[in-house]
């Protein structure tokens, strides 16, 4: 009797996890930051914003990182959701562009913003 329940309880959680979507991967975003004659841009400062005035005014960055040697920068476990991405190095930076990126879940989400 033990063994039949056993098996039915099996069963039974079988079937109504089956439809379960199971995410392997993390949302990610790599960026990968230029110059405008192409160039790759290290140690360039990036932010990610999740709403367009804080990324106009500049406040409330959500995440924030610097490009490494090979001008590339990435975010790990993230939203699936749009951020807006400001880029600056020096006096060079992507204002204006209103770079906004939807990321998919459980994606490895890649840009490339130039900077001016």
């Amino acid at each position: 009797m033990k063994n039949i329940l056993l098996l039915a309880f099996v069963l039974l959680f079988g079937i109504t996890h089956a439809d379960a979507p199971t995410q392997i991967f993390n949302t990610s975003l790599t960026i990968t930051v230029r110059d405008d004659a192409g160039n790759t841009v290290p140690d360039a400062n990036v932010r990610l914003f999740l709403k367009k005035d804080d990324y106009t005014k500049e406040q409330n960055s959500v995440e924030e990182a610097k490009t490494d040697a090979k001008g590339v920068v990435r975010f790990r476990k993230l939203k699936a959701t749009a951020y807006f991405i400001l880029v600056r190095k020096g006096d060079k930076d992507n204002t204006g562009g209103g770079e906004e990126t939807k990321l998919e879940d459980g994606k490895f989400n890649k840009v490339t913003i130039i900077i001016q």
